[in-house]
């Protein structure tokens, strides 16, 4: 609450003299023999009070909003290493869920494709279902598809929030009540603080410091994705893209990554294999084989195993009129070997057993 001192200052404050009540009972003349301590934070100092926090922690109370601090036993494990990790974290849900075993972000773009929300739901849950908590940052599109394919698994689910968690609209209240069901809501923002652009860049690096391994999974030169990728790699953490089509330019930050050395992935399995995640059984439909009944069925299938098609593209490539397409398309859908999405197009969700 002090404006002007961020987490790296702070931190430094409270390695320098031992702890934060020291601090606050320190005069000018100490303050002014520490290290570092310029005048704009000593003048910062200097108009605060430790009482004045009194009213944040009533609002916190009030509205059932807990406070994580580094001393704290639950405190992420991950963080505690971190020169720029958070001095608190305001949070919603189970904090235990920060301290898991096997933890990776999922992060894309908020304008993602139908096929990337559609990818990120399906590996997210079958993750999941794989005793692996996602962390990401509740935003549309990638992030949204992460959470609700946690959701729809066993395993816990973790959001890092850009603003208080008191300035929420009803949707995202919401959202959060979903994910603090199955997991945690955190952010490091005081809860009345709304969002800013500059606060997201704080969020990244957050959802980089919780998570074991990020995987970017749709996003462009420009998305805010690559900085929680980046991030990652500054931490020392394995980071994973998923590539993607070059037209259009909406993976051209996941080839980016790649080509700076990030570890392509084109399974959720490869995630856990790398990661030394165990695997266990599942009944999730990416590990459903299917064996053609027909010669029609493999090249359907097999044209599909490359990339999602236009009901007409495939009509085409097969050598079948839509009328002829039609219901083997239908009967492959109803048994969930394929599925629609908007537009006419479709994508295979299994492996095709020859």
């Amino acid at each position: 609450m002090v404006r002007g001192i961020g987490s790296v200052t702070g931190r430094k404050l409270i390695h320098a003299v031992g702890n934060m009540d020291t601090l606050w009972h320190l005069s000018n003349a100490d303050l002014t023999r520490l290290n570092g301590i310029s005048p704009q934070v000593l003048a910062a100092l200097g108009e605060s009070h430790p009482d004045s926090t009194q009213k944040m922690l009533e609002y916190c109370h009030n509205n059932h909003i807990g406070l994580l601090c580094p001393d704290d036993e639950t405190w992420p494990e991950s963080l505690s290493q971190l020169d720029d990790a958070p001095l608190l974290l305001f949070y919603h849900g189970d904090v235990h869920a920060l301290n898991t075993q096997q933890i990776l972000a999922v992060v894309g773009a908020r304008r993602a494709s139908r096929e990337g929300i559609l990818i990120t739901r399906r590996w997210c849950r079958y993750l999941s279902e794989q005793s692996t908590t996602i962390v990401s940052g509740m935003a549309y599109g990638i992030d949204a598809a992460a959470h609700g394919g946690a959701l729809e698994g066993s395993a816990a689910t973790i959001a890092v929030l850009g603003c208080g968690l008191g300035t929420l609209s009803e949707q995202q209240q919401d959202q959060v009540a979903a994910i603090a069901a199955q997991g945690c809501v955190v952010s490091e923002f005081l809860p009345t603080a709304t969002a800013r652009p500059e606060h997201f860049p704080r969020r990244n690096r957050i959802i980089a410091g919780l998570s074991h391994a990020t995987l970017v999974m749709e996003a462009d030169v420009r998305s805010g994705s690559l900085i929680t990728a980046r991030q990652a790699l500054q931490y020392g953490r394995e980071v994973f893209a998923v590539p993607g089509s070059v037209l259009g330019g909406k993976h051209a930050g996941c080839h980016q990554l790649i080509r700076d050395g990030a570890a392509l992935i084109e399974n959720a399995e490869e995630v856990l294999q790398t990661m030394g995640w165990g695997v266990h059984a599942t009944n999730a439909n990416q590990h459903k084989k299917y064996h053609p009944a027909d010669s029609a069925e493999l090249k359907l299938l097999q044209i599909l195993a490359a990339e999602s098609m236009h009901l007409d593209h495939i009509s085409e490539s097969c050598g079948l009129t839509v009328p002829e397409l039609s219901p083997i398309l239908l009967r492959l859908e109803l048994q969930g070997v394929i599925e629609r999405l908007p537009g006419s197009r479709y994508i295979l969700t299994c492996t095709i057993s020859k």
